[in-house]
């Protein structure tokens, strides 16, 4: 499975600079000069491979030089590319209480009296914390927060997140 670690959203002046959308855990580990990049043009095409020369933060995101794109119009071309890593590549983790995003995509959830709310259908990162995007049956978006006392159980092996909601959480009228 491929994971998106970052987005080409535009260049940034004329010396081939391209303004990087983070969308990693660990950009100071994945966008490092000398680091190798795969990336896909989102409008199609073939698979690429990127050289960081360069990388900086700026305004919450990246400004990067990539070898071979040394002028506005070439960086330019770029907008869009999705940078890909392989989920094979991702190192373990050891907390057992803590989960990539798309090891929860997928999972059925319940509540602890056996109540089928339905499934995780993305997991969102907002400053106030994580919340789960949960798609009923009935085609509904409900979204929990994925804090301890909510969430009681998660269990990769069986599929299944198990919650406990506070009263009026899931109410959808």
């Amino acid at each position: 499975m491929e994971l998106v670690i970052g987005r080409v959203a535009k260049a940034h002046g004329v010396t081939g600079e391209v303004v990087v959308e983070i969308r990693t855990d660990d950009p100071a580990q994945r966008f490092v000069p000398g680091a190798q990049l795969r990336g896909r043009a989102a409008r199609g095409g073939p698979e690429r491979s990127f050289v960081i020369e360069t990388v900086r933060e700026h305004a919450g995101r990246l400004l990067m030089r990539l070898t071979g794109v040394s002028d506005r119009n070439g960086a330019d071309a770029l907008r869009g590319t999705l940078f890909l890593v392989d989920t094979e590549q991702l190192p373990p983790i050891d907390d057992p209480d803590e989960f990539y995003d798309h090891q929860l995509e997928g999972l059925a959830v319940r509540t602890v009296d056996g109540t089928v709310i339905g499934t995780v259908a993305e997991v969102l990162h907002t400053a106030a914390g994580e919340l789960l995007s949960i798609k009923t049956p009935e085609g509904r978006e409900v979204l929990v927060p994925f804090v301890s006392a909510i969430v009681t159980a998660v269990s990769l092996a069986d599929g299944t997140v198990d919650i406990d909601p506070p009263d009026g959480l899931l109410d959808m009228d």
